[in-house]
């Protein structure tokens, strides 16, 4: 791999990070219906050989853990 291709690859890696950081900051003032969207596609991209289910568990604690809307009562 090139120098070049090195650094794409980090500033993609940055961008990535940097979007996921921002969609993860404002979850709570989306409507519900991407909210929806955004974590289905999460849990299809983020799969890396564990159980879809446990990544979806994660993030649904992460996301309850974080935000007022997605509080469990």
């Amino acid at each position: 791999m090139s120098s070049e291709q090195r650094c794409l690859d980090e500033d993609s890696g940055r961008f990535f990070l940097a979007l996921g950081a921002a969609a993860a900051d404002l979850w709570s003032k989306l409507p519900q219906e991407q909210q929806q969207a955004l974590f289905e596609r999460a849990v299809l991209l983020g799969h890396r050989g564990e159980r879809d289910e446990s990544l979806r568990e994660q993030l649904a604690r992460f996301l309850h853990d974080h935000h007022a809307r997605t509080h469990a009562p």
